[in-house]
């Protein structure tokens, strides 16, 4: 495997400190640290160039805080100009890696998504035979269960910059002391990329040595799809044998049903023939609703877009009307020509 090297001169070069910053501030210019940061641009960005250079660079203490949607998180936020090194950083470094994932591996990366990623999910139902089998498999804990170790070694074998290792590396550690070497802070870029390094050999297992056809992948949720049931059960237990073995790590949830039953995956169920929101994502569409937040509401309705949701959920927002006129126009108009459908003859 080609390694590539001089890449932490590459990284940590005025130039692309000014675009780590750029791509940082994106969406949160009326935050308070970036407008501070931002007042001293020209010395925050000189002083960090010094500090790579000098090798004194430390990221600053997180800011840990509880989010409970969809479930229970810790988020561990690092600081503005600590957020600007991580985009230089993942700015060199995300092409090389992404030329080694699988293509159906969605979460976090350019052009993929969860709408990508229920496209494929239908169109993969929609090849196999009805009768067949699909397994679903989450790991338990899996940001706080990622090994540096590990980690590290799987860098290693694209990069052979030690240096741009060791600063990589650097924010893997969570801050807070409670295991040492063991997992990665939530809330950050690097997280997200070393999150789609630790599974990618996996991938390849699933796809190159378990030759399983229709496979896809969004952060540590994964399907198989189209497998009799005895194949099913092995690659069940070759998947949980093979996590133990090389990452140190379990499944959580284990689910093998025949794909007649659809598929809950990235937020949908998906059908061969259909496609819903979640339950879950009705209530919140609902309280939104109630709340008149029309940023949420907006947001469940691109969400609901291309299912069959859409219809109920602009039923609902229609119960408030000045929410309602609110909406972008090109809601409104798919709702009339819902209305127009449903008052037409036979």
């Amino acid at each position: 495997m080609k390694r590539v090297g001089n890449l932490y001169a590459l990284a940590t070069s005025p130039q692309a400190l000014h675009q780590g910053y750029l791509d940082a501030r994106a969406g949160k210019r009326g935050c308070r640290s970036v407008f501070a940061f931002e007042r001293r641009l020209g010395a925050e960005l000189e002083a960090l160039h010094k500090e790579l250079q000098a090798g004194t660079y430390q990221p600053r203490r997180y800011n840990h805080f509880w989010v409970y949607e969809p479930k229970p998180r810790e988020i561990s936020a690092p600081a503005f100009r600590d957020r600007v090194v991580q985009h230089a950083l993942y700015g060199v470094v995300r092409p090389i890696f992404d030329r080694g994932f699988v293509d159906t591996s969605f979460a976090c990366r350019p052009g993929k998504g969860t709408h990508a990623a229920a496209d494929y999910i239908q169109h993969a139902l929609q090849q196999v035979p009805r009768d067949s089998y699909f397994v679903q498999l989450d790991v338990r804990r899996y940001y706080y269960s990622i090994r540096h170790a590990i980690l590290r070694r799987q860098i290693e074998r694209k990069v052979k910059d030690a240096r741009l290792v060791d600063l990589w590396m650097q924010f893997a550690d969570t801050g807070d002391g409670k295991t040492p070497g063991v997992g990665l802070p939530i809330g950050c870029l690097m997280s997200q990329l070393s999150g789609l390094i630790y599974l990618n050999q996996l991938d390849h297992f699933i796809k190159r040595e378990l030759g399983i056809r229709h496979y896809a992948r969004y952060v540590d949720d994964f399907v198989l799809i189209g497998l009799d049931r005895a194949q099913a059960d092995d690659c069940v237990a070759a998947i949980t044998d093979y996590l133990a073995r090389h990452l140190q790590m379990s499944l959580s949830r284990v689910t093998v049903a025949r794909v007649a039953r659809g598929i809950n995956f990235v937020g949908y169920r998906t059908w061969a023939s259909r496609r819903f929101v979640r339950k879950h994502s009705l209530y919140t569409f609902r309280r939104a609703v109630r709340a008149r937040r029309l940023e949420s509401t907006v947001s469940s309705l691109g969400h609901a877009r291309r299912t069959a949701s859409l219809r109920h959920l602009l039923t609902i927002a229609r119960t408030d009307h000045d929410l309602y006129r609110c909406l972008p126009q090109s809601y409104r108009r798919l709702d009339h020509l819902h209305a127009r459908a449903a008052r037409q003859p036979g």
